[in-house]
C-alpha cells in the first residue's frame, strides 16, 4: 500500500497518507511531513515518546504533526521511525514512541512553518485510512 502521495498546491505542500487502519495513516503523515523537509537518511539514535490529545480527530492528528515540528524546531530533532502508536478514538488521545537523530547532517530544502487546518481530513474510505494535509512552507 502507498504510504503517501504530495499534491500540487499554490503556495504550499499538500499531501495525503494511508494506512489500513489510523494509527498506520497517522504513523504515514509523519514520513510525509519529514520528507517533505529533507530527504536525508535519517539515523535511529536517540527515542522520544510523546502524548497528545484533540478535541476531535482533526484536532489530534493537528497536534501530533505540530509535536513533530516543535521537535524539529526546538531540539533539531528529525523522527525516522514511529513506534507503538496508539490511539484511542474515543477521548482523541495518542501516545508513540519517535526513533530519530538530530538534524546536523541532513540537506534541508524546505522549511515547515506551520501545520494548517485548510483542507484537512481524516477519514475512513472503504478499508484504508487517508489523511490530507496542507503544509504552511
Amino acid at each position: 500500500m502507498l504510504k503517501f502521495k504530495f499534491f500540487s498546491h499554490t503556495a504550499d505542500i499538500k499531501f495525503r497518507a494511508y494506512g489500513k487502519n489510523i494509527e498506520e495513516s497517522f504513523e504515514n503523515s509523519v514520513y510525509a511531513l519529514i520528507k517533505s523537509i529533507s530527504n536525508s537518511k535519517i539515523e535511529e539514535s536517540k527515542k522520544i515518546k510523546i502524548k497528545v490529545s484533540g478535541k476531535d480527530m482533526e484536532s489530534l492528528l493537528y497536534n501530533f504533526l505540530e509535536e513533530v515540528l516543535y521537535l524539529i524546531d526546538s531540539k533539531n530533532f528529525f523522527v525516522s521511525k514511529v513506534r507503538n502508536i496508539k490511539i484511542n478514538k474515543k477521548v482523541f488521545n495518542l501516545s508513540a514512541e519517535f526513533s530519530g537523530d538530530l538534524g546536523k547532517n541532513l540537506k534541508i530544502f524546505s522549511h515547515v512553518k506551520a501545520i494548517t487546518y485548510d483542507e484537512m481530513f481524516v477519514k475512513k474510505i472503504k478499508e484504508k485510512w487517508i489523511i490530507q494535509v496542507v503544509l504552511d512552507v
